[in-house]
């Protein structure tokens, strides 16, 4: 196995296989899934306000992502930018979220192992 493939596997491994970070992607998918299915089941003028929750969900990276729609249009931004927006900032927390767990995992079983050693 290369230097490259190893890199990609634990970077894919702390973004997507981890505990911690496959809940976090589920909970934000499913605000995304409720997000989008909303205007099938409500037509009132604050049926996109719905979009909020993948937004915060996704704070404070999609925080950067909102400033870039704002910086480059306007405040229109298109939807598609939005919406890839959320799943980008969404795996890039979730890297943070997975790395900070492995940290965490990395130390208690360091305690572990010292506790046993004595």
């Amino acid at each position: 196995m290369t230097n490259a493939t190893s890199r990609i596997r634990t970077l894919t491994r702390l973004t997507v296989t981890n505990r911690v970070s496959a809940v976090y992607l589920a909970l934000v998918g499913g605000a995304m899934a409720v997000a989008a299915a909303e205007p099938l089941f409500a037509t009132g003028p604050d049926a996109s306000l719905i979009w909020v929750w993948p937004a915060l969900f996704t704070f404070p990276a999609f925080g950067f992502v909102a400033w870039l729609g704002e910086a480059g249009w306007g405040g229109e931004a298109p939807t598609w930018f939005l919406i890839g927006g959320i799943v980008l900032s969404a795996l890039v927390q979730s890297l943070a979220l997975g790395a900070v767990w492995q940290t965490l995992r990395g130390r208690r079983g360091d305690r572990a192992r010292l506790t046993t050693a004595n």
